[in-house]
Formats: structure tokens, sequence, C-alpha cells
């Protein structure tokens, strides 16, 4: 089986690479340093190096701790840091400078796998969340590199994936020396193909852990003054494809009852930003971009958020939140980020990704599930017009962030007792 996939991997990486470049024509950070994902880079050989891979924005973002907590422990060691999307590494360089060497992961393939760990000599590989790559793990193994699963979670649908590949996917998941789970239900279904209880440890969410700079706070107040204070301002929150027509209907029906509400509208891929301004335009809604750096009239119903690494800024002006990637079948998006800043939180049917968490925030009366545009809008014009209702949701939200923080330092923990 793992030949199969192997073969499968080299057959599809020209097409890989050719998708990068296609998709360059909208972001041209696709087509910088292609060649790192076939194992060549220019940074001279790395000596004591500590290897972090996180493919999303949200998982870059959820490293923080994670990342200072490994430099005070491990003060003479590299951290190599890996994306797999120009965003995740603009991310990288935004929270970490110069303080970790950004790659881009190199493609699941023996030989460029080899090539690379040869370059950048990891002493650990830490794979945040779902990160699962058969050949790069057997590797690790093979070559005596302890590999640990950080934050992870392991949904239904993905464990009913994982069982088509019977004996394949025990050896690539016996292949990690640390499995660290987010919940108990994420650790019955490691169990259920092949890890062992001796290879695993519940250690809860290191997103709880997240922070924000004290400036952060200071670019809000003047985002603020920026859309115009004293409106009432809901943000719908990294939206996916499919998901904006939904949002707008909501916006809609929710300026009918509330004629100066402000909806904050952030699609989640960058590439689509053009394209959501056109739709806005296109339902009738006059628009600001952030981007112009513009101040917000009162006949602009619409903020488009279409700017890098300012989500937290944008949460911290809203007063409602509402998490996307839920009301289309992708498995949502983090939703403690608005809850840290003391918003309620909305999200929709889709939350598998995020189930635990999300079910957390519902059974302590922090955020409310809508199945639709039109339970979205009601929901959002009863927070904006009850501010009391509001207040007691998003406090709740805030606590139960607050005392679930600590994941970070127990999985710093075991990952020391790898040295």
């Amino acid at each position: 089986m793992r030949h199969l996939y192997t073969l499968f991997i080299i057959i599809l990486a020209p097409f890989f690479t050719l998708r990068l470049f296609w998709k360059s024509r909208l972001n041209p950070g696709y087509r910088q340093r292609w060649l790192e994902r076939f194992g060549f880079f220019e940074t001279p050989a790395i000596q004591q190096s500590i290897w972090i891979h996180a493919a999303s924005v949200g998982e870059v973002q959820a490293t923080q701790q994670l990342v200072k907590q490994l430099q005070q422990r491990y003060p003479g060691k590299q951290i190599v840091f890996s994306t797999t999307t120009p965003t995740g590494a603009e991310r990288v360089k935004l929270l970490y400078g110069n303080d970790v060497i950004h790659f881009y992961f190199p493609y699941d393939i023996p030989f460029v796998i080899k090539r690379w760990l040869r370059q950048a000599r990891p002493e650990k590989l830490i794979m945040m969340e779902t990160e699962i790559w058969p050949n790069l793990l057997i590797a690790c193994h093979e070559t005596q590199i302890p590999a640990i699963l950080a934050n992870g979670r392991l949904s239904e649908k993905s464990l009913r994936g994982y069982r088509r590949f019977g004996r394949f996917a025990q050896q690539v998941f016996q292949s990690i020396r640390v499995v660290a789970v987010q919940s108990v239900d994420d650790a019955e279904r490691f169990k259920q193909i092949g890890v062992r209880a001796d290879q695993m440890d519940i250690t809860g969410s290191v997103k709880f852990d997240v922070s924000q700079p004290a400036i952060v706070r200071e670019q809000a107040e003047a985002m603020r003054r920026l859309i115009g204070s004293g409106r009432p301002v809901w943000i719908a929150a990294s939206t996916r494809e499919g998901e904006e027509e939904a949002v707008l209907a909501a916006h809609a029906r929710i300026c009918e009852k509330i004629p100066a509400a402000l909806m904050i509208l952030v699609p989640r891929h960058p590439e689509r930003f053009d394209k959501i301004a056109q739709l806005c335009e296109q339902r009738g809604f006059t628009l600001m971009r952030r981007s112009s750096n513009r101040t917000c009239t009162a006949e602009h119903k619409i903020f488009l958020g279409d700017s890098m690494g300012e989500l937290p800024m944008m949460y911290q002006v809203a007063d409602v939140a509402f998490v996307g990637g839920s009301l289309v079948d992708t498995g949502g998006q983090n939703v403690l980020e608005p809850a840290s800043f003391g918003l309620p939180v909305l999200f929709g049917p889709s939350m598998y990704n995020f189930a635990t968490i999300s079910e957390m925030l519902l059974c302590e009366q922090a955020a409310l599930r809508v199945d639709d545009a039109v339970a979205l809008a009601d929901q959002v014009i009863a927070w904006l017009s009850d501010a009391s209702e509001r207040a007691k949701f998003g406090e709740n939200a805030r606590r139960l962030v607050e005392e679930n923080r600590g994941a970070t330092e127990k999985l710093v923990s075991l990952i020391s007792t790898l040295d």
C-alpha cells in the first residue's frame, strides 16, 4: 500500500506544481520558492533544529505559546517552521520574524523527504492537529527522529477515511512517538486506528492558550474609529465558498430591523477578496474595503476585511461574531479566538473539525448554533438589540477560554521526555 501511495504522489507532483503556478495568478506567493516543495532550499544545512509543521493560518496562530516555550526550554536549537501556503508563510513572518526559519512543506515523496531531512537535520518533528504524511512519518521513525502529533484531533469523517487503509494506516500512526490529543473523544478515535495507549496523552487544545499582544487592542481602537464608533457591528469571519450568499442574505434581513448595522466580512482565502467584493455590490450593498484605508460612512453596510493578519483586531471591534466554514460542509473554523475576546459566538451545523470545542461553548451558554441565513439574522438581531444577553454569552465565552488554558505547558513537558 505504501508503494501505491508513493506512486500516486509522484504522479500528482507535477500537477500540484502546475496548480501552484495557476493559483499564483491571484497570489504571486504560490510560485515563490517552489523548489522547496521538492526539498531544495538555499539556507545552509541546519544543526540542532526542531521542526514544526502547521498547514493552516489558524494552526500557525495556535503555535505562539508553543514556540515561545520551546525557545525557552531549548535556547540553543533553531526552530524550523513549514507551511503549505503563502498565507501561512506570511503569518509565520508576522508572528516570529527572523526568530524561526520558514520553508514550504516538501512533497511526501521518499527521496524528497530524505533530501529535506539531510539539510534540515531536525532532532524532533512536531506536526499540528491533522497533518499526517505517511512517508515523512515513516522516514522519521526509520532515522530515529521522534515525531509528535500536537493538538491532535480526529473527526468521525477522517476516522472512516483512515480505516479504509487498514494496516498501512496503523503503520503510519505507530510511527508517531507521541500523540497529544485535544479530548477524550479524539483519543478514542485514534485508538480505533491503531494508536497505542502508551503513545497517547490528552493535553487539551493549545488554541486556548493563544494570547494577543497589547498592540492589537490599540489597533482595534483605531479601526473602531475607522468604521464609525457607536454603530452596531457584527463580523462574519473565515467564510468559505458558497457561504457568503447566506451571510449577505442574513445581513439584508438584519439591516431591515437595525438600519445602522455594519457587517465586517472576512473571507478565509485572500484570492477570493475581489470576487466577494463584486458579490456584495451585486447584492446591492455599499461596501468599504479595508485595503482602501478609508473611513466608513453611514451608507456603507459592509466592511470587507481584505487584509492579512488582522482578524484578531477585527474581532475586537465587533459586538457579535459568526464563525464561517460552518454553514457549508467544511467542518468549521476556530471559534476560540472570538470567544477569548468575550464575544458571543454563532456558528452553523458543520463543526466536525471543532466538535469538542464547539460543544463546550454550547454547554456553557457561550455560543449558539444557527442552521441557515434566517436563523443567523434573527440571532444577530436579538443580540445586537439586547446588551445584557449579549454580555452574558460573551462573558461565558471569555471565562471558558481562561479556565481551559495550560495545554501548551503539558505538550512541552511531553516533548521534553523525548530528549
